[in-house]
């Protein structure tokens, strides 16, 4: 059944509400846009489910990216999710999955699917093209960056995927 013009617009302002404390870091904004915390990267295969975990993503993510944000492309209704495209960007600042901070800008189309059960939050899944942004924070690196980031790359692509997410 399609939710009506309320239940859409009540959608898409937890979504900006979520969106836009992600901006600011303001975790805890964050979360209460959540029904039951959940991140599902595709591209890693990737899964934070729960509060813990979730504050884990969050403390990895900006600190190897202090300066992350988002800016919003398009916002589309589904029937139980709000889809979003938009450009993250950051500045390689810390380490990221044993990959030195490079110090290196990124800016990578991505999009979400924000899946609701009721009125909140129950996943954010999110489709980003990993190559596209390992290269923008490794283009240029010297030979050490690169010898230090190969485990890391290759545990990416051969580590523990979440089987809901690849097969």
């Amino acid at each position: 059944m399609t939710p009506d013009t309320a239940v859409r617009a009540l959608r898409e302002e937890i979504v900006r509400r979520h969106m836009e404390s992600e901006n600011t870091h303001e975790l805890e904004v964050t979360l209460s846009t959540f029904s039951h915390p959940r991140y599902e990267l595709v591209a890693t295969g990737k899964v934070y489910d729960g509060d813990a975990q979730v504050r884990e993503y969050f403390a990895e993510t900006r600190a190897a990216f202090p300066d992350q944000r988002n800016e919003l492309i398009s916002l589309r209704h589904a029937d139980d999710a709000v889809i979003v495209e938009f450009w993250l960007l950051g500045t390689h600042r810390g380490p990221l999955m044993g990959i030195p901070a490079t110090g290196k800008a990124f800016r990578a189309r991505m999009t979400a699917f924000f899946i609701f059960d009721g009125e909140g939050i129950v996943c954010e899944r999110v489709y980003f093209d990993a190559q596209t942004l390992l290269r923008q924070l490794l283009e240029g690196a010297g030979l050490l960056t690169w010898l230090k980031a190969l485990p890391a790359l290759r545990r990416a692509r051969q580590g523990p995927r979440d089987p809901l997410l690849a097969p």
